[in-house]
């Protein structure tokens, strides 16, 4: 028997709603503000996944020089560094970065460097989680039969089973007295690194025509049936498609707002406060590294901005 309108219903208005959002950002003169901020919703919730929450919040004090990496000062027995998790974050959709993505990586990495921040951070989460993640890359960038979000949800499901319930190698310990004894390896849950390649893969299939960062659909615990994760990345886009053209319509909301303020054709306010949307509270340091303007001149800004 064909499937009803009503069962069919919830996926075409997820993908009619991934199309307005993909179409308006081709167009929007705010989007490099919105895939900023996209990133690090997008790394927030791979850290939900990998079981150390944070809010985009946190990202954005860490950005901002506020804090260090959420979570890194408070003594938690994490299962891995959130520094490690922005970083591959990060680099899971550089590879094929649209020019105006790469654009506004470049802008977080003159306040932040992720590959420096990880390496003084995160090093063992790297060498540990590293393989696994690279692996993941590999068959995330394969070709897809065809374009669409079943597609897709068969191959996370594939991945699923190779990367994340992969064996791993016991580990032989010589102690002090020249025992040896064999340590039964650490399970760490590695879901996570299959949802950091789910914008990618969406692009790659031929569902975007750019990747977009907060489009991680996963759950900590997806189901590896086909079907049923078909139906759960169905509604977790729907969801997240909609939180999108709301951010993007605040975005362009404030931002006309903020462009409002006077300033002269040579002032450097009118940039700066395109950029607070996506970091407020920007230290006048990163000010003047981001708009190459002297210290002096960056505190002036910010305190207009203020």
């Amino acid at each position: 028997m064909a499937p009803s309108s009503s069962t069919n219903a919830p996926s075409e208005q997820a993908m009619l709603l991934l199309g307005r959002l993909d179409g308006r950002l081709q167009n929007s003169p705010w989007a490099d503000i919105w895939l900023a901020r996209a990133r690090l919703q997008g790394a927030a919730q791979l850290a939900g996944l990998a079981a150390v929450p944070i809010d985009v919040r946190h990202l954005q004090d860490w950005i901002c020089g506020r804090t260090p990496p959420p979570r890194a000062s408070e003594g938690l027995n994490d299962p891995v560094s959130v520094a490690a998790v922005f970083h591959l974050a990060i680099e899971a959709g550089v590879a094929n970065a649209a020019p105006l993505a790469r654009a506004t990586l470049n802008v977080l990495r003159t306040v932040l460097d992720d590959r420096s921040e990880a390496e003084v951070w995160a090093g063992s989460d790297l060498a540990y989680f590293g393989p696994a993640w690279r692996q993941a890359r590999v068959e995330a960038q394969a070709p897809y039969p065809v374009p669409s979000l079943h597609a897709v949800a068969d191959r996370i499901a594939a991945m699923l089973e190779t990367v994340v319930a992969a064996e791993q190698s016991a580990v032989d310990v010589t102690t002090i007295d020249g025992r040896t004894l064999t340590l039964e390896p650490m399970v760490r849950d590695r879901a996570w690194l299959v949802a950091s390649h789910v914008p990618a893969m969406l692009h790659h299939a031929g569902l975007t025509l750019a990747a977009l960062p907060s489009l991680i659909l996963l759950p900590k615990f997806p189901p590896h049936e086909v079907g049923e994760l078909t139906d759960v990345m169905m509604r977790s886009l729907l969801a997240t498609c909609q939180s999108g053209l709301k951010d993007l319509d605040w975005i362009e909301r404030e931002g006309s707002k903020a462009l409002a303020v006077s300033a002269t054709r040579r002032s450097r306010a009118p940039l700066l406060a395109r950029l607070a949307l996506a970091y407020p509270g920007l230290r006048p340091s990163a000010v003047a590294r981001l708009l190459e303007v002297t210290p002096q001149g960056a505190r002036k800004l910010v305190a207009k901005l203020a």
